[in-house]
């Protein structure tokens, strides 16, 4: 599946992971990341990868896509798109997943996607089963 069999909403998703991934700041790993998501507002908020020279202080591109979209006062991701390098799949770290749940439902669409294009699409649920989210603590 390439970025252009999808719809005019998800390819305009991917450009902007591109273009955050673009901008990923990755000097040890070398492995870019650029995350878009779609808020429940149609607003779209962009990250990329931040590593650190003390590795467990870095940030993901999903982290960032969240923190841009709160900042701009949205708080319900409607879809997302992770972009990565490599022939393998480039899906959301564990706490990337967990951090997804507190913003989206088991529903969430998760775009997984490198250089060429669309690779995969997942739900959140099929990535985070059986999830502990806000609905626990209401």
């Amino acid at each position: 599946m390439t970025a252009a069999t999808g719809s005019a909403a998800l390819e305009e998703l991917f450009a902007a992971a591109k273009e955050a991934q673009a901008k990923a700041y990755a000097p040890y790993s070398r492995f870019r990341v650029g995350a878009a998501l779609r808020s429940d507002t149609g607003r779209i908020h962009a990250g990329c990868n931040v590593e650190n020279a003390a590795y467990p202080v870095g940030t993901c591109a999903e982290a960032g896509a969240i923190a841009a979209m709160i900042l701009a006062g949205d708080h319900a991701i409607a879809e997302i798109v992770v972009l990565g390098e490599g022939p393998e799949l480039c899906t959301p770290c564990g706490a990337c997943r967990q951090r997804l749940r507190e913003f989206a439902k088991a529903s969430l669409t998760v775009h997984v996607a490198g250089p060429e294009g669309l690779r995969a699409r997942f739900t959140l649920g099929e990535l985070l089963p059986h999830s502990f989210g806000p609905d626990n603590l209401a």
